[in-house]
């Protein structure tokens, strides 16, 4: 098991969350990003909703308790609506109210001092639902609009919340021209990424923390132990300064 050493940036979500490792992948270039400065944690589960989402994540995210042995979660990002916002009646869907309420209490949980899970240090992202091309992906499960109406509602949550969110629906809508064949570059099957669309969102991504969480920038983070030259040809000890959490 590795010690503990980084903080984190956490990614939540649903298979667009999962699939953020492949080559490309919005996980994969956070990770090579922030190198020697945050760990990057994929928790991304395929086919959930928020519903179940929320489920785990009071599995998944430490409690007050544990924290005080654990790396900090630096940055979290909340990245659901794509299954939720499938046609009722689906197995995974939830309305949009109910969405709104678990993304909600998935917040509180971290933001409220009176939570188990309360972590002052924790900045948070919301992540609206990708576009859809039903012309890509022939399933009358899914539309277009009905997921840009809860992207349209995650908004209006984050301000409510002071919340900062990312517009993924509009980021990629509007490189495609808001033209349902100028999604097939971002869009695998019509739902999933490609690298193309992954590259959008880790921009994106990278715009709001700077936008508004300057100081989780990696210029602006230190590196975890120092430079080779740093270090010298001796490897003093004095120079390599213990990281460990639990020390």
């Amino acid at each position: 098991m590795a010690a503990n050493v980084l903080d984190s940036i956490m990614l939540f979500g649903d298979s667009i969350t999962e699939h953020g490792w492949m080559p490309g992948g919005h996980a994969q270039l956070l990770a090579d990003r922030y190198v020697r400065k945050l760990d990057v944690i994929n928790r991304g589960l395929g086919g959930y909703n928020s519903e179940w989402g929320l489920t785990v994540f009071k599995q998944i995210f430490a409690t007050k308790d544990e924290q005080t042995r654990l790396p900090t979660v630096r940055l979290l990002t909340f990245w659901w609506g794509a299954n939720d916002a499938v046609v009722e009646g689906a197995v995974q869907h939830v309305d949009i109210l109910h969405y709104i309420d678990n993304i909600h209490m998935a917040v509180s949980l971290v933001k409220s001092s009176t939570s188990p899970y309360y972590s002052p240090k924790t900045r948070i992202i919301l992540m609206t639902p990708p576009p859809v091309n039903v012309a890509q992906r022939p399933d009358e499960e899914r539309s277009n609009e009905r997921t840009k109406a809860y992207g349209v509602a995650l908004r209006q949550l984050g301000e409510e919340l002071e919340v900062p969110v990312f517009d993924v629906w509009t980021a990629i809508s509007d490189r495609a021209g808001d033209k349902e064949d100028g999604l097939v570059p971002f869009l695998s099957d019509g739902l999933h990424l490609t690298a193309e669309g992954y590259k959008i969102v880790f921009d994106g991504l990278m715009s709001t923390i700077e936008a508004n969480f300057p100081e989780l920038m990696p210029d602006n983070l230190a590196s975890v132990y120092p430079s080779w030259e740093e270090v010298g040809d001796e490897a003093n000890p004095r120079a390599i300064k213990p990281r460990r959490l639990d020390i």
